[in-house]
């Protein structure tokens, strides 16, 4: 009777969740298959699951290692069979030659009874399938594969590993390193973590040398990880077989040529995360192929596919990508690929920037055509969409886009996202990222993207309530335009400074401003901007209580819109006409126009000002006795401003706690 398990890990920790639902295919016949990235930990699951379970498998246990990605020539399925049948006590000299005959033999000799086999580190497929006991034994397969085919054609439980949690890998350095030593350095514990990226083998090797040297801190090894290319020369060892480069280099070294120039294109991008359109941009190859190829990758471990058609990188998979792209490739190349990728997302967010706002002034792009990786968006539901998928990728090509000097590229960028973060309630960013593009206009020496960007970043400042910087912006920005001869973008930088001077309590003055910008509007024959100019007027004239006269600026602006097809301005001037006909004590109306901006914001994508009519809306339907409908606007608000962790949500908190009901 074999008992060929190696003993377990000493030290294992976590993967409870995992440990039981491998408890729950326990029932023989069906293979669980564990897999998962180099250092994962599947190898340490596999046994220690094996060693709880040996019991039910009173005929024994086999184990083989199949070498599917380790130094040295893989086992064949012959010389698996070989090994698995002596474990059985069948003789050498009876195990037949022939593959097939000795897989027969192998299933004749396991019939009946009840053993359990850990076949791991498998290769593929093809190389374990005649290695699958009959009814009645179970086995338990590790690989850097999923083996998708054994998932398909028998039954197998998939079993996907992933690194541990901040939890998880709490609990591992505790228990090499003493749980005292963990308490008393947390925060360089975590960065530890963060460096390891929750590996268990990362972790294990970093934990081994600061047991080895026990007078380094914490801090210590955290600093050396930060200054090593990416953590991976601290984490080197004189063991191959727990060093955590070579284990990446045997999943890297199993793939064909065009996966492996995939690999190395994905270590410069920035992430979070990368789609198929991006990686054939960053590949130079069409869509199509990088979607086999990034599956060829995601097949071997080294890539996750969390959500359909996206993927991350472990970072340390990254900074071992990124090392083999210096070593392999020309710094041409390289650059080259940067190059793609950040065009690859100027044209992307040019064309959702326009869909959502068609109105907005235009943008020069790249010379030459749109490439073949940027899709069609033909409407604002899919370029909204497509932002909300994109948005922290495209801060991270931003990045990138200044950080190489490319500050054209970054400043079209930022032109694109300007819209998105600006309905998302993100103005923090938005001034950021704006602030940030003005310098690159002002180094690459254009009026034009300067204007636009201080005026961008100033209407950032207002929704952040900061009017003296806004109308420092503004000034320039305004004298930018004069002398570029754009009367438009100058009554729209006028009709902004109205409300800088609203803001500033000095909202007469700021009537004067928008008086001017109606002029210029006209004179400019702009009816969008003419649109927001009246707009503005009657939001001003509201707050000073003049009520009648904003209900007439607002009738004109209301018009222009409704035919131009302005949603963005029409849902501005629809919460003016709120403000203004409750102010009337008409709450019939306001709730009206409220109702109608509220679901239009929505249509826009405009949550913030989704939720800020919908607190307007409640305190009219509280003045007209309907306490129900007001905490249902309410809480309508509540529910977007957390989404958004916006601040304004502790406001609306402090309205439903003191309303009745």
């Amino acid at each position: 009777m074999p008992h060929d398990l190696p003993s377990p890990q000493p030290m294992f920790v976590a993967r409870a969740a995992e440990l039981s639902r491998m408890d729950e295919h326990l029932a023989p016949g069906r293979p669980i298959v564990i897999s998962g990235m180099a250092g994962v930990g599947k190898t340490s699951l596999a046994l220690h699951w094996a060693h709880r379970v040996a019991d039910r498998f009173p005929d024994g246990q086999l184990y083989l290692n199949l070498r599917g990605f380790h130094p040295g020539r893989v086992m064949t399925t012959g010389e698996a069979l070989r090994q698995l049948l002596g474990s059985l006590g069948v003789l050498g000299d009876r195990v037949p030659a022939e593959t097939d005959a000795a897989e027969r033999l192998y299933r004749t000799t396991l019939t009946g009874r009840r053993v359990l086999v850990v076949l791991d580190n498998v290769a593929d497929a093809e190389q374990v399938r005649p290695l699958l006991p009959p009814g009645g034994c179970l086995a338990v397969l590790t690989s850097r594969r999923e083996l998708t085919g054994l998932v398909v054609a028998e039954a197998a439980h998939p079993l996907p590993l992933r690194p541990l949690d901040d939890e998880g890998a709490r609990a591992l350095l505790a228990q090499r390193l003493g749980a005292g030593r963990i308490a008393g350095e947390s925060a360089a514990a975590g960065r530890i973590i963060t460096a390891c990226g929750g590996l268990p083998l990362a972790l294990a090797v970093v934990a081994a040398r600061s047991a080895v040297n026990p007078s380094f801190s914490l801090a210590d090894i955290a600093a050396q990880l930060a200054r090593t290319a990416g953590g991976l020369d601290a984490m080197h060892s004189d063991d191959v077989s727990t060093d955590v480069r070579a284990a990446f280099s045997y999943s890297y070294d199993s793939l064909p040529v065009a996966a492996r120039r995939m690999f190395r294109a994905l270590g410069p991008h920035p992430g979070p995360e990368i789609t198929e359109p991006a990686a054939a941009a960053l590949a130079g190859t069409t869509p199509a192929t990088a979607q086999r190829e990034l599956a060829r990758l995601t097949r071997a471990q080294l890539l996750i596919e969390h959500r359909p058609g996206r993927y991350a990188l472990h970072d340390l998979l990254r900074a071992y990508a990124t090392e083999l792209g210096e070593e392999l490739d020309t710094p041409q190349d390289r650059q080259a690929a940067q190059d793609r990728l950040i065009v690859h997302f100027v044209h992307g967010a040019h064309a959702a920037g326009t869909a959502i706002n068609p109105f907005r002034a235009a943008m020069e792009l790249p010379a030459g055509d749109r490439p073949a990786t940027v899709a069609p968006c033909d409407d604002e539901t899919t370029g909204l969409a497509w932002f909300a998928a994109e948005i922290r990728v495209l801060l991270a090509v931003f990045e990138l886009a200044v950080r190489t000097g490319r500050d054209r590229e970054a400043w079209q960028l930022a032109w694109g996202m300007g819209e998105f973060l600006d309905r998302n309630g993100d103005w923090r960013e938005w001034v950021t990222v704006q602030t940030t593009a003005l310098e690159a206009a002002r180094r690459i020496g254009d009026r034009g993207a300067q204007a636009f960007s201080h005026r961008v970043a100033a209407n950032g400042y207002l929704q952040l309530g900061r009017p003296d910087d806004a109308f420092a912006h503004l000034e320039q920005a305004n004298d930018l335009y004069l002398g570029l001869g754009d009367t438009a973008r100058a009554a729209h930088c006028l009709y902004l400074t109205a409300w800088a001077r609203d803001l500033q309590g000095r909202g007469s003055q700021g009537l004067e401003y928008t008086e001017r910008a109606i002029a210029l509007a006209r004179r400019a024959d702009h009816p969008v901007v003419l649109g927001f100019a009246l707009n503005m007027a009657g939001h001003l004239l509201a707050g000073l209580g003049e009520h009648r006269q904003a209900l007439e600026k607002c009738a004109e602006a209301l018009e222009l819109q409704r035919k131009a097809e302005d949603r963005v301005g029409l849902s501005a001037t629809l919460d003016t006409l709120g403000v203004a006909f409750h102010g009337l004590g008409r709450y019939d109306l306001a709730a009206e126009h409220y109702r109608e901006g509220i679901e239009l914001h929505a249509e826009l994508g405009d949550h913030y000002h989704e939720a800020d009519m919908a607190v307007r809306l409640g305190a009219t339907y509280l003045a007209q006795g309907e306490v129900a409908a007001a905490r249902e606007s309410w809480q309508r608000a509540l529910r977007i401003l957390d989404s958004l962790d916006h601040p304004d949500a502790a406001g609306v908190r402090e309205r439903l706690a003191g309303s009745p009901g």
